[in-house]
């Protein structure tokens, strides 16, 4: 058996209730900044995902003692004897993931170096450290070229700085915060993201010790502190986990209730997704999705940073799309190659042109460089079943709603993927009456 491998009955409608615990976006966030503590932390909502076991495993080599109760969502984290690691063991308990960069930081205040093996990730476009690596300079760190990595060092110490992103990258802006509270001085970040996990990851910090203002215009300002101790805090829920189990009822002309979803994470979302023809009921258990009225609209729609339309939100939507009357035009202006899952949706039926052009609003930055980054969409068209490779997390979860939709049986290459950041997927599956099995 190819636990890589899922086979997809389709054509049933999903029905029942799911829940969601902590963001994949906040929770291993959170658990990086417990390096700056001298003392314990505790984080509870957290999901049982692949980046939460790579940090875990990140941590312990560099002396950090995990403890982790699955059944409960709980980690304690104890960062009084961090050490250094061994190249070797960060390569391999990093993996493909791109957080170790963000160790940088809190490593260089507690032992004055760290290391960063060659990095991966979804491949969804360009994500380059240099905007890391540039920020980490700023702050006074040395960045030497290795043949596994990059090793960095701060034989003075980190000093406050001003930065200035050309993009509000989600990224940079953590890899500030988690350094600046620390450096000596006042950092003053223009141009931040200012998404709700970052703004979570800001109350971490905060309760740690640390002095940070979110001001107008996406200004975050920080004033360094000596020290920092340990945090109690709850992860926000996932609302992109959340806003594809909405996607999966409007493709499957199902009902979800998705337990632990919150309305004001997800405005932006739940006004396209009524636009679309969905419909919702919020309680103070979670969010109930569905269709208004089993007909669904075309729509325009661009994505953008917080608080726009979630990059994040896009593929699900796209497969939804594939389902509504008329043309929706889709403008992708957070990353240049997040269309590509696109492909197995047309082998499945689905009618999507791809375009250079900015079919939005506004021209964005990736207008003038020939990348295939809009999209029309001409619907209603039947899905049918197909073999797809997954290519990325979230296009990977695109695929299973679109196999779901489709009559007949798909079979899916690189699940693992998507293991990566839903928790416990197979099982969620199973309790909304779908039929899956890994073969």
């Amino acid at each position: 058996m190819d636990a890589r491998v899922m086979r997809v009955e389709g054509g049933r409608p999903l029905e029942g209730a799911v829940a969601v615990r902590g963001a994949k976006n906040l929770a291993p966030k959170a658990m990086v900044a417990s390096l700056l503590g001298r003392t314990p932390s505790v984080l509870t909502n957290v999901p049982a995902i692949r980046d939460v076991e790579v940090v875990s495993g990140l941590l312990g080599i560099h002396g950090v003692a995990v403890e982790w109760d699955d059944a409960g969502g709980m980690i304690r984290l104890d960062p009084a004897n961090v050490d250094s690691a061994k190249i070797a063991d960060i390569s391999l308990h990093a993996g493909s993931s791109r957080i170790p960069i963000l160790l940088c930081g809190p490593l260089l205040h507690r032992l004055g170096e760290a290391f960063i093996p060659n990095l991966g990730g979804c491949a969804i476009g360009g994500r380059p450290i240099n905007y890391h690596l540039e920020i980490l300079r700023r702050f006074g760190a040395h960045v030497d070229k290795e043949p596994d990595g990059m090793k960095l060092t701060a034989p003075e110490g980190l000093r406050g700085t001003q930065i200035e992103l050309e993009y509000p990258s989600v990224g940079a802006t953590e890899q500030t915060l988690l350094t600046a509270v620390l450096a000596e001085g006042i950092t003053e970040l223009r141009g931040a993201a200012v998404e709700p996990e970052i703004l979570d990851l800001v109350a971490v910090l905060q309760k740690m010790g640390a002095i940070i203002s979110t001001e107008t215009d996406r200004v975050i300002r920080i004033e360094g502190v000596d020290s920092l101790y340990g945090f109690t805090h709850t992860a926000m829920p996932d609302r992109i986990e959340a806003a594809s189990w909405a996607a999966a009822a409007l493709a499957t002309s199902g009902s979800i209730t998705v337990l632990g979803a919150r309305q004001p994470d997800m405005m932006t979302f739940l006004n396209y997704f009524r636009k679309i023809g969905g419909a919702f009921e919020v309680s103070d258990e979670g969010i109930r999705f569905f269709r208004a009225n089993g007909e669904l609209s075309s729509i325009a729609l661009e994505t953008g940073v917080h608080p726009g339309f979630m990059t994040d939100w896009q593929q699900p939507i796209v497969v939804a799309l594939t389902q509504a009357e008329g043309l929706s035009i889709i403008h992708e202006t957070v990353y240049e190659q997040r269309f590509g899952f696109t492909t197995a949706l047309r082998r499945m039926g689905a009618t999507i042109q791809l375009y250079p052009n900015c079919l939005g609003g506004l021209p964005c930055r990736f207008g003038a460089k020939n990348y295939q980054h809009s999209a029309v969409v001409s619907g209603p068209t039947p899905l049918r079943a197909a073999e797809i490779d997954i290519p990325d997390l979230r296009g990977g979860f695109s695929h299973v709603i679109a196999a779901l939709a489709a009559s007949g049986t798909s079979s899916i290459r690189g699940i693992e993927l998507i293991d990566r950041g839903y928790e416990h997927f197979a099982e969620k599956l199973a309790a909304l009456g779908a039929r899956t099995w890994r073969e």
